[in-house]
């Protein structure tokens, strides 16, 4: 008898790190919020999750880190797989240590602990030894050096941008295959952005990390994202490449507030373009 073949061909894309397929939402067992929300991350990869408040991009990452148990959500339909595992309401401890953190909205340092010891707790999910534990502060430091500087300051007293550099470097002490992060740029002026935004594709570049990045600010986002999709009302509505979305005439007008004539268009006007748009169907 003649034994199947494996499919050992080397040209074949391989599967991705982060899988999301058809997933649904619902919180308190009723309240629908997401709607068969599909979407992947490849190894290496900066993925890019736009939209406007309430569109449900906070909810897919609480999803995908399982962190929405806390809010009494849970996926009710479709699958969440995480290098090849299915992770949809699991243990979010046990999710950790697999190697997917996410990086919460809003900056939640430890205020009354010093920067150093908000790394040091941040590292105990996978009970690191000391040695692990002494490079991978080196390694945050290297990162973000103003926290090496400070790294006896309370967390408190440190300005938003500085906050923000340790709620990342946190998600690092971890080691994570991919993180995910909510609204980095959130209360953040134009410079300290620039900085976190270099700092995030610095931490894939270098680190190899995998990044699924929740943004508002578009453009800041596609500067360094490899694809993007689109999430309005709990659903997917527009996915791509960075250069297909940058150059996606109903993006650069709706959330890049950017006509085809080159001006930007008024509250009225976006008003009217939000009724319109093609690509909600």
């Amino acid at each position: 008898m003649q034994q199947a073949s494996q499919n050992t061909n080397p040209s074949a894309p391989p599967p991705p790190l982060l899988s999301v397929t058809n997933v649904e939402v619902r919180y308190q067992g009723s309240i629908l919020v997401l709607k068969n929300v599909s979407l992947t991350v490849g190894e290496g990869e900066i993925v890019a999750l736009l939209g406007s408040n309430g569109a449900g991009k906070t909810t897919t990452l609480k999803s995908i880190s399982s962190l929405i148990q806390s809010e009494e959500g849970e996926v009710t339909e479709g699958q969440i797989f995480f290098s090849d595992a299915p992770i949809h309401n699991q243990d979010p401890v046990v999710t950790v240590r697999r190697g997917l953190v996410q990086v919460m909205e809003g900056r939640r340092v430890l205020e009354h602990m010093s920067v150093e010891q908000n790394l040091i707790v941040a590292s105990a999910p996978i009970k690191a030894s000391r040695q692990q534990l002494n490079a991978a502060l080196e390694e945050v430091y290297g990162i973000f050096p103003i926290l090496s500087s400070f790294r006896h300051r309370q967390s408190g007293y440190l300005s938003g941008g500085q906050q923000q550099m340790l709620v990342i470097g946190r998600a690092l002490m971890a080691k994570p295959r991919l993180l995910l992060l909510d609204e980095p740029s959130l209360g953040l002026s134009p410079i300290i952005v620039t900085a976190i935004f270099e700092s995030i594709a610095r931490i894939n570049r270098e680190l190899g990390t995998s990044i699924l990045l929740v943004e508002q600010n578009a453009k800041v986002a596609l500067n360094i994202a490899h694809r993007g999709y689109v999430l309005e009302n709990g659903r997917i509505v527009m996915e791509g490449t960075r250069e297909e979305l940058l150059g996606n005439e109903d993006l650069k007008e709706f959330y890049l507030g950017i006509s085809a004539s080159g001006g930007r268009r008024s509250f009225k006007d976006i008003k009217q373009y939000r009724r319109r748009r093609r690509w909600l169907g």
